[in-house]
This record gives C-alpha cells, structure tokens and sequence, in this order.
C-alpha cells in the first residue's frame, strides 16, 4: 500500500509541485492586491490637532522673563549654558538666547531662529537674530499642542519621515529588535530557530523571531490569534512587503505604526507621538538616553512605562546603551555619560486625554459650526485655539482650590463654580472652567449655567447715566432713599441695600464702587429700563432680557461666558470683539481653511466707557472689592463684585491691562450659600492673579473728557485746589462754563489746560 502511495507520488511529483507553487503564486498575489492599496496609500487616520495660543511679544512690551521661561518649559526646551541647538535656551541676568523652532502657522511657515531677547525697566528692549545680526520687531513661539481628536478606533499617531528621525534611533531599533534587517527577505529563519530553541531551553516564551517586517504586518493586517495558520500568513504577507518595498519605506511604517503606551483610553502609536507623549518635544530633538528609553520599551510599553515603572525602564534603557556600545554605534564617553543621567520623562499633562472639558466643549461648538461636515473633523486637521494654556492651569487650582476651601471652612455641601478668561483686546478666550473639579466632563456651567448676576448690571445702568453728561457726572450725588412699587398685578416691591441703611444721598462714583442698590434702581427708573436693556444688548448680550424693573438689582439670568462678554466690550473701551475659542483651521498639508474674522464694533461711548473703568479701578481701592487693591497694592486692577438675593450667587469680574476674568460661585439647586462676591468668587480671583505676573491698567485719555473739580458734598463744579473739591475725569460737553469760586461765588470757569506730561492725575488716572 505505502509502496503504491509512495510510486503515485514519484509519479505525479513534478504536476503536483507545479499545481503548489501556482497556488502559492495565487495566494501570494492575493496577498500583494490585499496590501498595495493600505500600503501604498493613507496607512492610518491621523486626528486632528489642536494647538493653543502661540505666545507673541514685541520690543517695549511689558512681559517678564519669567513668563517666557515658562512658555519655554511647556514647550520642552531644554535649558543649556550654551545654545548650540533648535529647542533649547539659556537664561543671562536681563536676557534670553533661544533656538526657536519651526512651524507653519495658519499665516504661514516660519523657519527656526537662534535669537537673543533682552529686557530693561522690565520691558523687551531687543530682540535680536543671532545668524543674521538683524534686530526683529516681534518674535512668536510655536503654539503647544494642546490634544489630539482620536478617531473611533482609539489609536493616535504622529507621522514622521526617516529625514526626520535620529540615525542613532533607526540603529537602536536595528540592533535591539532584527540585526539582519537590511539583509533578509523579510522574514529571517534563523533568528526563528534561534528563538525556538532559547524558549525551549526557557521553559517558556524569552525570545522572539519575529522580524521588524513581520512585526509590521501583525500591526497592520493581522490580529492577535495565536495560530501556526496566523504565524504562516504573517511570514507571506512579510515577503510580499519586502519584495515590493524598499527597506527604508518599511523602516518607516513600522517606525510611525509600533505600539509605544497608552493614553488614558487612546494608544499611542509611533516614536513621532512617543516623543511628545513622553518628552514634550519632538523627535529630532531627543537625546540619546530618551531614544534608548522609547526603543527598550517596545519589549513591552506598559511594563517598562517610564512613569510607572522608572526602575525597570532605567535598566532596559541602559540595556539598550550597552548594545550600541558593544556595536560601536556610540563611543565610551557617551555611553557613560548615558548611562548615568537621570531617567526624565515629560509630567504626562502634554497630549494628556480628557483635560480643560469645558474649553475643549466650547471648542467643539464652535467647530461644529465653522466644518459642516463632522467627519473632517477627525482627519489630520490642525485646529489653532485662543488658550493659554498656563492661565488655564492656574485658573484650575484656584477655582479648585479656592471653592474646596470656602465650602469645607462655612460646611456648605455642594458649593460649584465656574470661570471666563478672555483677551481683552482680541476677544479670544484664554480659559474656560465649568466645574469645581475641573477635569469632569458633562454639564458646562460656564456656558450653559444662567445666573442672576445681580449688582454686575450696575455699570450698565451707570452708563445711561453718564452719557447724559449735562445731568450726571461721577461726582453728581443720586438718592439713596427708600422706593416702593407696586406691579401690574399690585405685588409689592421695595428694593433695599445690602447694609439695609438708607444714606439720604450719596455721589454717582461711590454708589457704584460701594455697589449701593436703591440710587442703581432710582438711576435706571429715571433713565428708562428699556435703556438698561439697550445697554445690555450693546455691551454682546445676545439673547432677549425682560425690561422689568427688578433688572436694576440684576434680574438677569446670564452665563460666566455672557457676563465676560459684557464686561470684555466695557473693559475695550466699548470696542466690541466677539467672544470666540477657535481662531484658524488649517488641512493636513497646512493650507488655511478657516480664520477667524478680526471684527470689532463700537458699541458703546468710548467717554463713558472710561469713566466707568476709572470707577471700577476704585472699587478694587475703596470699594467693595478693596482686599483686592489691598493685596496688590502696586498693581491697578479693576473690578465689580456681585451678589444676588440671600446670598445665593456669588459673581466676581475683574481684570488687568491684558487679561478680563468672569467668575460665579454658588449652588446648583440655588440654595442659599451665604457668600456674597467679595467673600466668594472674588477669592478665586486673587488666587489666580497670585500666580500670574498682572499687568497694571493703562488707559489712553480720550478726546471730549478733562479733569473736573467739584463739591465733595454737592456736586456742584468747583474751581481746582478749593477747600472739600475733589477732581474727577469729566465729558467736557456737559460741564458748566461758570462754577463756584472757594468762597462761593459764581465765576467764569478757567480754559482747561491739557495736563502735563506726568502730572499728578495722569499717575493717578493715566494708569486707569
């Protein structure tokens, strides 16, 4: 029988071998047209990006080192005694030499720069280029890249070229993982038999004989089955890429496809990703150690995770030093150098899932209106953002902290919060916090909470006040009297201070610095409630507000975002600038798809919208928000507190020359928290500020005002330096050209004379 089968075979050898290579032939061009168009193509779906504000400044400008230093951390510079390379810096006493980047902004591609930047008096004085010995009116880091949108299969990668990468990784990888990669054929036999036998000497799986092709392809095509079936398929599909491929576009693949970690939910795939989830820079930028830290992990990301596991991950790095060593890839004095700095990996908050919810929220929204398409959204898109990401971080441990600290101290159970920082001048939003713990995602109180913002409609109604300057100047003295209504229905309504005191009388400026409510309500009946609403509207608030007269005690549900829009147009000098997270969408090959339009309007009298800020100015030195001025005392900040009803909502807003904050603090259900602005949410101001570098209020003196002297009892103009005058800025069209002498008489009111450079009310209001 055997004889027989044994003779059919010899018999039928050469057709049969015919008939098995045919099939071989078939199944690997079966193979070849399952891999050419994966391959050859757009491998994987990169997410889009999306990037904070880049950091600009200009020669006189007033930023400190410091606040660049720190820019320059964030952005992984490496601190050297010597600046030789891109992406480091060294810090002299009055200045910086940095070797910025390159970057292709939404304005287009700007080339790495070795720069000198020097300060005096606390302002940049030059700002040199080293290599052209050319002074430069302005300079711009590259922007931080804030997170990356996963597409739904969870995987993140940052592609990279071979140009792009170390020689000295593309060896490591060599030597560590397949030495005979550039001679086998894509699958090498005898790293499989030597595997085979040191893990049957093992007892158990010590060696792999996989190659980097064959590594590649398990990625790429296959699952994770482990079959002889799946082996075999592996080892096919591995010479069909190496026959069709060069070695250097393999290298490539696997080095933008390998599984280097996780992210939180996201796998981060390739030393691209790796080097900035690890190290906070890119990879042309890493360093020895760093390069043989990400190579040795590739045995296994999450048991020698760097972060997890510093111990492990230090001995296969080092592992991997000793193998370049011994190959004579690297020389003895920059092995032992290696091997004896200090494991550092990146603090993780770099790319970091999950973080700044509500700023990302506000992001989303706004991308949902500028792409109609949601799919584009997740296709390698680079999204510029207005955050600035150290303003986010510092808002976030003071509203955390601050909120945490006033509920344990008065015992209040679910105290929350919410917090707006926007440029002043530009209207982009550097910071948005929705929750008092800041990373939870869901309910977005800083948009979607509507509050009443109680005494914070106060300048809305002093400004149809003030642009009526024949009848009201800041020095004109309003009732502070008693007022009861009755409404349509007949329902009593009778207002009251907070101190329930009735002060007879009491002048327009102090009224609002001491947030006086019954001259507020009389001041917005007299000039008309619809006004007040006008007002509202003028300074960007763009939903329908009832014209009530309980909205002069601030009967206006609005949001942290809202409120920060009216008081961003106040604080412009009544310049309005839309309120706005998104400021440029460029493709994957940086063509600019989307900018944000650099609209401004008018909104309000720039004349009034001074005089209001020098009132809110002197709320943070006399006023209800004086602990503020108290406590930085050189710098001019201004601001107004806010309080509703039995302490129910606590509202702060304050701001600088630069930045404008809008902070609520208070209870979901509305209960009663017993905090009023001042005690509350204006304590998460000064948190914040604490660790900033603010920057004192400045001011230009506008055309149509002067300063006026008046009766400190009356009100009536007075002659200047008179016994009980007070000075204050004025709208001179509404000044009388006659005023009372000292001993009271009328008289002919002096030309006004422009103010001296530095004179005593331009360091008092010049700063304002």
């Amino acid at each position: 029988m055997l004889k027989s089968i044994s003779g059919w075979f010899k018999a039928h050898f050469w057709p049969l071998t015919i008939v098995m290579f045919t099939l071989i032939a078939a199944y690997l061009l079966y193979l070849d047209a399952l891999i050419k168009p994966h391959f050859s193509g757009n491998k994987w779906q990169v997410p889009a990006q999306i990037y904070a504000r880049p950091l600009t400044f200009s020669i006189k400008e007033e930023i400190t080192q410091k606040e660049i230093i720190d820019e320059l951390k964030l952005l992984g510079y490496r601190r050297q005694s010597t600046v030789t390379n891109v992406g480091e810096y060294a810090v002299g006493r009055n200045s910086l030499v940095v070797y910025r980047r390159a970057f292709d902004f939404a304005d287009g591609y700007a080339a790495q720069r070795h720069v000198r930047i020097q300060w005096q008096e606390g302002r940049i004085s030059a700002i040199n280029d080293l290599d052209t010995n050319h002074s430069l009116p302005q300079l711009r880091f590259e922007p931080w890249l804030v997170t990356r949108l996963v597409p739904g299969s969870r995987e993140d990668r940052m592609l990279v070229t071979l140009d792009e990468v170390p020689v000295i990784l593309t060896e490591a990888l060599i030597m560590v993982e397949d030495r005979s990669f550039y001679s086998h054929w894509g699958v090498n036999p005898i790293g499989i038999a030597r595997a085979l036998m040191a893990n049957i000497s093992a007892g158990r799986k010590v060696q792999g004989g996989s190659t980097l092709t064959q590594q590649l392809v398990k990625n790429l095509y296959l699952t994770r089955e482990q079959s002889y079936t799946r082996k075999i398929k592996e080892a096919l599909m591995a010479l069909v890429i190496d026959a069709r491929y060069s070695k250097e576009a393999i290298l490539q693949a696997y080095l933008n496809e390998v599984f280097i970690g996780q992210n939180g939910g996201k796998a981060v795939h390739g030393f691209g990703l790796a080097s900035h989830f690890y190290f906070d820079r890119p990879i042309n930028e890493l360093n020895l150690p760093e390069i043989a830290t990400l190579v040795g992990m590739l045995k296994g990301p999450s048991y020698y995770n760097p972060r997890r596991s510093p111990e492990r991950a230090q001995i296969r790095r080092d592992l991997v030093l000793k193998i370049l060593f011994d190959a004579n890839k690297i020389g003895k004095e920059a092995y032992l150098n290696a091997v004896n700095s200090p494991l550092k990996v990146a603090s993780g908050t770099s790319l970091a899932s999950g973080k700044h919810p509500a700023f990302m929220d506000q992001v989303s929204r706004e991308l949902s209106t500028i792409l109609a398409d949601p799919n584009i959204r997740q296709s390698g898109l680079k999204v510029f953002t207005t955050l600035d990401i150290n303003a986010q971080r510092r808002a976030e441990r003071a509203l955390s902290t601050r909120v945490a600290a006033i509920a344990s101290k008065r015992n209040i159970g679910a105290l929350q919060g919410a917090m707006v920082i926007s440029d002043i001048r530009s209207g982009g939003i550097r910071s948005m916090i929705g929750d008092a713990v800041v990373d939870t995602k869901g309910f977005n109180r800083a948009l979607d909470a509507r509050r009443s913002i109680g005494s914070l409609v106060k300048p809305a109604i002093y400004y149809n006040a003030l642009r009526e300057p024949t009848v009201y100047q800041l020095a004109s003295m309003l009732p502070d009297q008693a007022i009861v209504m009755e409404d349509p229905q007949g329902k009593r309504w009778a207002p009251q201070n907070a101190d329930k005191k009735f002060l007879g009388e009491v002048r327009l400026l102090d009224a609002l610095i001491n947030s006086r409510n019954l001259p507020a309500v009389q001041v917005a009946l007299d000039t008309g409630i619809e006004n007040v609403v006008d007002t509202l509207a003028a300074l960007g608030i763009d939903e329908p507000v009832p014209a009530l007269p309980a909205i002069s005690l601030g009967a206006v549900n609005l949001s942290a975002l809202q409120v920060n829009q009216m008081y961003q147009t106040l604080a412009n000098d009544g310049l309005y600038r839309p309120l706005h997270a998104v400021s440029a969408v460029l493709s994957p090959d940086n063509v600019l798809l989307w900018m944000h339009s650099d609209y401004s309007e008018q909104r309000i009298d720039e004349r009034v919208a001074y005089l209001l800020n020098y009132a809110l100015h002197k709320v943070t030195k006399e006023g209800t928000a004086k602990q503020l001025g108290a406590r930085f005392g050189g710098i001019n900040l201004a601001g107004k507190t806010g309080t509703t009803n039995d302490y129910r909502d606590s509202w702060f807003v304050g701001f600088d020359r630069n930045l404008l904050a809008s902070i609520w603090v208070g209870d979901d259900n509305n209960a009663k928290t017993g905090l009023s602005g001042s005690s509350g949410a204006m304590q998460v101001y000064m948190d914040f500020q604490a660790q900033m570098e603010p920057k004192s209020l400045s001011r230009r003196f506008p055309s149509g005002l002067e300063i006026a002297h008046f009766n400190a009892k009356t009100g009536a103009q007075m002659l200047a330096g008179c016994p009980g005058s007070i000075s204050l800025p004025a709208i001179s069209s509404g000044l009388n050209e006659k005023v009372m002498s000292c001993n009271g008489a009328v008289v002919q009111k002096p030309k006004p004379v422009k103010p001296k450079k530095r004179s005593w009310w331009e360091r008092l209001l010049g700063n304002l």
